[in-house]
Parts: structure tokens; C-alpha cells; sequence
């Protein structure tokens, strides 16, 4: 999420340039997501046909190249065309297996539209919706823009509407079960200096439990995932400042990876989660019981410590 990317971060701090070269790489590359070990069997998804958004970086690219690792038809969207040429060059030399790909924003409804009636032309059906795009940058509440604020409610909110609605109206059209994963975040307590993909958030996660019964009749599953401090070059929009205390916010006193996040979805994608709807799966390491990430740098109002 670029918008407002030079705004001033609380405490006076700017916000950092995510494609400063300068700044240090982080989370797991291609090589690790291509022999990281997976407690699954190598035939789990065989024939299971899924769709990742935002599956060029991230969490999303790591649950892409575990999926196709697993024998599953893979298809993968985003805004950088560069990113998912990438990800599907690497999948391929990882696993052999070829990869759909799509440049597009979920906040054109028309996109997703089009987007899941390829997939079911192309693939013959989907099986799965990882919903996984979406962005946002730190702020204080009272500080953002009005077009800050729309953008980050536009793509977390509502382009996973669209895209989970598009998935169901042609599971229900086909006649066919169907599963949506929704990657959302734990937001029980708020988020401060999130405040936006708090709002976001929360309405996909009870927008999930809702269609999860009005869409039961359909086959069609609906669950989410609330990920907690995961480590991945989206830390990028943050100031170091804030990442030194990241992995003080739980318990575990550290950070998660997208492998953790990508091995949630295989299970729930798979057999063994066909029982399970409407529920929303934590990875945080126990920070709903512990403490708070503060994304732009604790204010000095809340530092007892005397240190960032």
C-alpha cells in the first residue's frame, strides 16, 4: 500500500521508502519456500484448484509455491506484473508445474469477475479463494486522509468482497463446493496506528460468518485467518524504530513467517479442514494475550520504559 507513503509518522518519524535499496531484505526468498520442510504429505492438494491473491510476495507467495508443491492448480493475481512473472518462473523451476497468473487490482469488480470465470475456463473450476491482498501503512487515526482512508478500506474490505462474492455466485451457478480463505488480522483488542485495516478487517471477518451460513446451502466454506507479526518484505513501509519492538508484542518473543501462515491455508484447504466454517484461525504467537504492536513507533504517551 503506497498511499500517503511520505506522510509523518507519529513521533515526528517518516515513513520509509519500501523500495529504498538501502533497506534490509526480509522474510523468506524463493529458495527457502522451495525446500522449507512442510509437515504435508507431497500429493495433499493433488487436482485441488486455488486462486491467491496478492500471490507475488508475501504470504501469498509462499502459500503459492507450498500449494503447488502439494500437487495443487495454482493461479495467482496482483497489481505488479513483475512480481507474479517472477513467482511463476520460480515456482516452475521449483516444482515443474506451471502457475496461472493475472495483472489486476480486487478493487475492480469487473477484474474479479473476470478473473474467476477464466479460472474456471482455463483450470475447469476452482476449488479455493485465498484472499490475501491488501495493504496498509501506520499512521495515527486522526492524521489520515480521506484518501488513505478509502483506499485501504477500498481493498481490504471491499475487493474482498468482490472476489469472494464472484467465487460463490459461480460455485453456486456450477453447482460445485467451494472454500474461501479470507487473511485478515486480529483485531479482538483494535489496532492502534491501524485503525483503517481495523475497520477492514473486522467487517470481513463477520462479513465471513455471516455468508458462512447463507452460503452452507451452496457447499461453499468460508473461513479467516488473522496472522500476527509476520515477517515479510511488507515491513518494509515501517520505521525501524517500530521493527526492533515487533517481536516483543507476544509471549514467543518472535516474529512468525509466511510459512506459518502458508501451512493454516494448506490445512484448511484441505480434507482435513471440511468441518470447519465461519471460524477465525489466530497466528500471533499469543499476542491477543500479551501486547500490542505499535506499526509507526510507540508514542511517547504510552513508553514507561523510556526506550522506542
Amino acid at each position: 500500500m503506497d498511499a500517503n507513503s511520505t506522510a509523518p509518522a507519529p513521533g515526528g518519524h517518516v515513513r520509509p521508502d519500501p523500495n529504498d535499496p538501502k533497506r534490509p531484505k526480509r522474510g523468506l526468498v524463493s529458495d527457502d519456500l522451495a525446500t522449507h520442510d512442510t509437515v504435508f504429505r507431497p500429493d495433499l492438494l493433488a487436482g485441488h484448484r486455488i486462486l491467491i491473491t496478492g500471490g507475488g510476495s508475501g504470504m501469498g507467495k509462499a502459500t503459492a509455491f507450498l500449494a503447488a508443491r502439494l500437487g495443487a492448480d495454482v493461479a495467482i493475481c496482483g497489481r505488479n506484473q513483475e512480481k507474479l512473472d517472477t513467482t511463476q518462473e520460480q515456482i516452475r523451476a521449483a516444482t515443474g508445474r506451471e502457475i496461472m497468473t493475472r495483472q489486476m487490482t480486487i478493487r475492480d469488480p469487473e477484474a474479479c469477475e473476470a478473473l474467476i470465470a477464466d479460472i474456471h475456463e482455463r483450470m475447469g473450476g476452482l476449488d479455493t479463494v485465498v484472499n490475501n491482498a491488501g495493504g496498509q501503512f501506520p499512521q495515527d487515526a486522526v492524521d489520515f486522509s480521506r484518501k488513505g482512508w478509502l483506499a485501504v478500506i477500498d481493498t481490504n474490505l471491499n475487493g474482498t468482497w468482490w472476489m469472494m462474492q464472484e467465487a460463490a455466485k459461480r460455485w453456486r451457478e456450477t453447482g460445485t463446493p467451494g472454500h474461501v480463505i479470507n487473511i485478515v488480522a486480529n483485531v479482538e483488542r483494535g489496532m492502534p496506528q491501524a485503525a483503517h485495516t481495523c475497520a477492514a478487517r473486522a467487517g470481513v471477518i463477520y462479513l465471513s460468518k455471516t455468508v458462512a451460513t447463507e452460503w452452507a446451502p451452496f457447499d461453499v466454506r468460508v473461513n479467516c485467518i488473522g496472522p500476527g507479526v509476520i515477517e515479510t518484505e511488507g515491513f518494509g513501509v515501517y520505521p525501524e524504530e517500530a521493527l526492533v519492538r515487533f517481536h516483543k508484542a507476544n509471549p514467543m518473543k518472535t516474529r512468525g513467517n509466511a510459512w506459518d501462515v502458508a501451512e493454516a491455508i494448506a490445512y484448511l484447504a484441505s480434507p482435513a479442514g471440511r468441518f470447519i466454517n465461519g471460524d477465525l484461525m489466530i497466528i500471533d504467537g499469543g499476542q491477543a494475550q500479551w501486547g500490542v504492536v505499535w506499526p509507526g513507533g510507540m508514542p511517547d504517551y504510552f513508553n514507561e520504559s523510556g526506550a522506542a
